[in-house]
């Protein structure tokens, strides 16, 4: 078996990025507060085409050294915003139409495998703070909350981690079922 060259993987240019169609999912960072989960999730957010992610509360933002050393040039193709208020960022996405999705342990979750992602509506998944989670302002604002089985002693996983299996199912969901 061969690994492919750079140039076998056929890259898009920023510009070919930014005007390709997006996934329509939005992620949303309540007050994350390690930059290099934040430079993962804009990795996370090329790869997959996100429309773009939401910057809140004390989550780091570009040019910023821990963020661009995860990122590895993401923040360049990726759209983001930033909001002083997580919850002022998910009621603006509410009303703009997205069904607001947090990442959490709750008592009124869905399993990740068993939610249907819409394919008529675009998705904000909101991931909370690495110690708290997602606030509690934010929580009562969600239309549905999701949550990844896990089976160890640890029932956590990292922010970073987390990003990617989510969006994973759900992206594959979107394109391939």
């Amino acid at each position: 078996m061969r690994k492919l060259s750079l140039q076998e993987l056929n890259r898009l240019s920023i510009e070919e990025f930014k005007s390709r169609d997006k996934t329509p999912i939005i992620l949303v960072l309540d007050n994350v507060r390690s930059a290099l989960n934040v430079g993962s999730a804009f990795r996370t957010s090329d790869a997959f085409a996100l429309k773009k992610i939401c910057l809140c509360g004390i989550t780091a933002r570009p040019p910023h050294k821990e963020i661009l050393k995860t990122a590895i040039g993401a923040t360049e193709s990726v759209d983001w915003e930033y909001f002083k208020d997580t919850k002022a960022a998910v009621q603006q996405l509410k009303s703009d139409g997205f069904l607001i999705a947090g990442v959490e342990q709750a008592e009124e979750r869905t399993w990740l495998q068993d939610f249907q992602p819409p394919k008529d509506q675009p998705l904000a998944l909101v991931f909370g703070n690495e110690v708290t989670g997602v606030s509690d302002e934010v929580m009562e604002l969600l239309d549905v909350c999701l949550e990844v089985p896990q089976l160890g002693t640890k029932h956590s996983l990292n922010i970073s981690v987390c990003i990617g299996l989510v969006v994973w199912d759900l992206f594959s969901k979107l394109n391939y079922q």
